[in-house]
Formats: C-alpha cells, structure tokens, sequence
C-alpha cells in the first residue's frame, strides 16, 4: 500500500545499515524468548492497540466515502481485534512476532481492505483550518522575542504543544473528542524541564553558529501540530539560510499529515509573493516520504527523499512514532534531532519519565 515507486534506504543511515540500524525502539522480545509464547512488553502493547480500537471504528463509522461505512466499521474492529487476539496465543501469527511497526500496518490493511482510505479525513481539515487561522498570530509571538535563545526555545515548546494533536493515542482522542484541545493552553503546560531526554542546551550552542545548510524533517501530524510546531520552527531555519525539506506520509494514516495535504498547507499560508511571513520560500521543499504509517522504517523511504538526502547535515524526526516509538536511537551520517511529546504510558514507563513528557535528543556527527 505504500508507493508505486521502488523504496529504498534511507542513504544517512550508516552503512551497513543491517548492522546498525533497528527501527522499532522498544524490545519486545529478546532471542531468549520463547517464540511460541508472547511475551510481557507484546501482551502489554497489544492490549493498547486492543484499546484504540473503539476509536477508530467511531471514526470508521462517520467516513462518508465508504458505503455501508456503519457495517464496515464493526468489520474493521472484529477483524483487527482477532488479529490481536492470535498474538496472544502465537506471536509468529500474521508475520509476527509483533512490533510496532507490525502492529500499525495490519490496522492499516484491515481498514483499507474495507475501503477506508481515511477516515481521520473530516477531524483533519478541522484542525488545519483552525490552525491556519492562527498561524499569524504564533509567528508574531515567535519574532517578538528578541534573544535568539530564548526565541528557539519557544519554537521548540511550539513543536510540543502541536504534537499533543495525536488521535492514534486512545486518551487523547477521546480528550479531544469531548473538549478539543488549545494550542496556546498546551503550550503554557508543557511539563518543566529537565524533560526525559534534554539535549536542548546542546542544540542551542550548535543553533547559534548557523552551522546548517539543509534539513529534512519527518513531519507528524496535521493541524497545530505542522502548522503551529512545525513550520514557525522551519521558517526560522528558512531565516538563517538552511534549505528545509519536509517529508511528508504518501498515504494517510490515523491524523498525519500527507503529502498532497502538506502542499495544500503551504499554498495557503504563503502570500502573493511566495514567502511564509516575510520569509522566502524558495528553499522550502516537500517531499513524499513513500510512507504509510504513523511510525517509520527508514530502510523503506521513496527514492525521491533519498535523492534530496544526499546534501543533508540534519535530520529530524518528529512525533511519538517516527522520533520515540521508532528511530530514538538510530544514528546517521549527520547531525540527528528526535523531538516529540510522550502520549503512551508505556513509552513512559521504558524511557524512566512521566506521560506527556518531552524527548529532545540530538545527536551531533563530529567530523
């Protein structure tokens, strides 16, 4: 379901990428594992899919491109519940032994199998245009302050507060469902640092030196969270002169935002004269990532991002699936950031730190 393309690997992962590169964070299972029996990390994470269930059948059942979307949607949460369920009993069921990544593509599969392409779809376009709408008034916010320190961290308390717009975490959805979610309230209640993983001070030296000449950032969600996070966040380095490419999810998955959806996003936000609040565009690329999934396995990207790849000397990855739940600890051939908000209990639990904590890890290549 992903890309007509041929993927390929990532080319700043290091070589050989078999031996250096694991894309899923957590462990599910080590080799002393019986592989017959599921073990405690897989009984716990499938219970959390089991968990997410109801949410997306609730949103499986609104899709109004899919005929008998009511009867389908009870399908969708029949079939994957099953296939959780085999796990249970088989970890090598279904191309087991689970992971992460596993465990978002044959939810995926079910639902479009049933012919749900995207049924975030509505909850989606929402939220951009809410988040559009206040796109101005965060760039004001961000250029006022005059201290370039200060002025980053900012951005990146941006980035956070948008992130929390994540419907593939059960308790967020059903937050958001009831209440809807203030960016300007995220923003103010992050939780104090030192967060659970905090280079950010490290990342403030090298920042200030420009030292950067292009950048791809993963990109998560929509709404605030690529509108209100992550684009006042790549303008600034637009200002210092980085080029930025952003790499976007070929197909939709849960709340992310796509590539199509990405170029619609920055067509509405630029002005007459092509810049983005004052701030040429013109190094401003987007890229289809070939991606299909809320998390990410970088030995499959489309060979157009790995084209753009190869003047790279950062990488980002944002978001709980692409930078936490996969690709913490992953290393390149570049300067890396993994930046995103904490939204499972789990995830929580494995990193030592407290739910919506913040992870801010950069790593830099030192040549």
């Amino acid at each position: 379901m992903e890309s007509a393309s041929e993927m390929v690997a990532f080319p700043l992962l290091p070589t050989p990428i078999e031996a250096n590169y694991r894309a899923c964070t957590i462990p599910y299972r080590f080799p002393s594992d019986n592989p017959r029996k599921a073990t405690p990390s897989e009984l716990l994470w499938i219970d959390l899919f089991l968990y997410s269930i109801p949410s997306f059948k609730k949103r499986a059942e609104s899709d109004p491109t899919v005929p008998d979307a009511n009867i389908k949607a009870g399908i969708f949460a029949q079939r994957y519940a099953e296939i959780l369920e085999d796990f249970k009993k088989d970890p090598e069921s279904h191309g087991g032994p689970p992971d992460g990544i596993l465990l978002c593509r044959l939810r995926e599969q079910v639902l479009r199998e049933l012919g749900f392409r995207d049924i975030f779809k509505k909850v989606k376009d929402e939220e951009n245009a809410k988040a559009i709408s206040l796109f101005a008034d965060v760039i004001h916010l961000s250029d006022a302050i005059e201290d370039e320190g200060k002025r980053l961290e900012n951005l990146v308390r941006g980035i956070f507060a948008g992130n929390i717009f994540d419907l593939g975490s059960a308790q967020l959805a059903e937050v958001f469902s009831k209440d809807g979610m203030s960016f300007l309230a995220s923003h103010q209640n992050l939780v104090p640092r030192p967060w659970v993983i905090d280079d950010l001070d490290i990342f403030k030296l090298k920042w200030s030196k420009k030292p950067w000449k292009k950048a791809i950032i993963f990109v998560d969600n929509s709404g605030a969270d690529i509108i209100l996070g992550i684009l006042p966040f790549a303008r600034e380095l637009l200002r210092q002169g980085t080029q930025v490419v952003l790499a976007a999810n070929d197909l939709p998955s849960i709340n992310d935002v796509t590539y199509p959806e990405l170029v619609e996003i920055i067509s509405k936000l630029k002005d007459e004269h092509g810049q983005l609040m004052g701030v040429d565009t013109s190094n401003l690329l987007i890229a289809n990532s070939g991606n299909d999934l809320p998390v990410i396995d970088l030995t499959r990207v489309s060979q157009e991002l790995a084209y753009l790849a190869s003047d790279v000397d950062l990488v980002m990855l944002e978001g709980m699936g692409r930078g936490i739940e996969t690709n913490l600890y992953a290393r390149f051939k570049c300067d890396s950031l993994k930046i995103g908000l904490v939204k499972h209990p789990e995830v929580a639990q494995f990193l030592g730190g407290r739910l919506y904590d913040c992870v801010f890890k950069y790593n830099e290549v030192l040549i």
